[in-house]
């Protein structure tokens, strides 16, 4: 289910209508990895960002939980796929999720690679800060760059002229304040849309290390790491 918060918790309350079953063939374990990421992928990418097959996405952070639904529903629904990270091995699971290319932000210039592809349609940034002024450069024109969080700050100076001769979009949303009408809607276009995937096999959460609630302290000290690749999951116990 996605929450309205208060998620480390054994027993919570949230509308009937933002709960999912759990795909056939798949544990609690991995369904746990499953709503919060794939409601904001969803929501910003397919619906907001409106990302079509045949289109080039880029998805910053990519071995994140966020990043490695995006870089599986993309390409699942046709799109060209690439994304940054800041390892040669994050960046090679990247790939094996289905990235065409994983760009090491740390030795590569995303700008450069989206701009010899040809552009990126769409962006899912998280990082804000210094990326907003080059996600807009790595955007073809018509792009839309969709905004779900600023780990490098949330002011940035902007050229906006690039915004109006490209005609680029800049979009972006969080979960929590929208009505629970909003939410039922995206949990009944996942369950529609994306769910069949998840029972087929065809889309699969990664999980990157289970932690017991006790030990969430611990959860947190190994994202913050940032050595993780997909999600870190908690275990109510009982």
């Amino acid at each position: 289910a996605l929450l309205p918060g208060g998620g480390y918790a054994e027993y919570v309350v949230t509308p009937a209508a933002h709960c999912l079953p759990v795909p056939d063939n798949m544990t609690l374990k991995q369904a746990g990895c499953l709503p919060e990421t794939f409601f904001t992928v969803w929501s910003n990418v397919f619906q907001r960002g409106g990302l079509q097959a045949g289109e080039r996405f880029l998805v910053h952070g990519g071995s994140s939980g966020i990043g490695t639904t995006a870089i599986q529903l993309a390409k699942a629904f046709g799109a060209r796929v690439f994304t940054t990270a800041g390892s040669d091995d994050k960046c090679a699971a990247c790939v094996a999720l289905g990235a065409e290319q994983a760009i090491n932000y740390r030795d590569s210039d995303f700008v450069e690679v989206m701009r010899a592809a040809g552009g990126a349609d769409v962006i899912l940034d998280m990082v804000g800060g210094s990326y907003m002024q080059r996600n807009l450069k790595a955007l073809a024109d018509d792009g839309r760059l969709v905004q779900i969080a600023f780990l490098q700050g949330m002011k940035a100076e902007l050229n906006m002229v690039q915004l109006m001769t490209r005609r680029l979009t800049m979009t972006g949303s969080t979960l929590r304040p929208q009505s629970d009408l909003a939410k039922a809607r995206i949990a009944a276009d996942l369950r529609e849309k994306v769910w069949p995937l998840l029972a087929a096999g065809k889309v699969a959460p990664v999980m990157d290390q289970e932690f017991a609630l006790d030990d969430a302290a611990a959860a947190h000290a190994r994202m913050e790491s940032s050595a993780h690749i997909g999600k870190i999951v908690l275990r109510v116990g009982g």
